[in-house]
């Protein structure tokens, strides 16, 4: 879990940047069908995500 949630954590970083590099992540790129608002919290909680489950599983092995 701490692997999936560091993954989510990376993805939902590199997500949150690539927008004001004016890039696009072709993995996120179906987010975007709902509208800017709708996309950003999604964003956010995939990065809010991973941050949790990297933080809950990072001392257990």
């Amino acid at each position: 879990m701490k692997e999936l949630g560091l993954g989510l954590l990376l993805l939902g970083l590199l997500s949150l940047v690539l927008p004001f590099l004016g890039m696009k992540s072709m993995l996120l790129t179906w987010i975007d069908q709902w509208g800017a608002t709708v996309a950003w919290l999604i964003r956010g909680g995939i990065t809010l995500l991973g941050l949790i489950l990297y933080l809950t599983y990072r001392n257990r092995d």
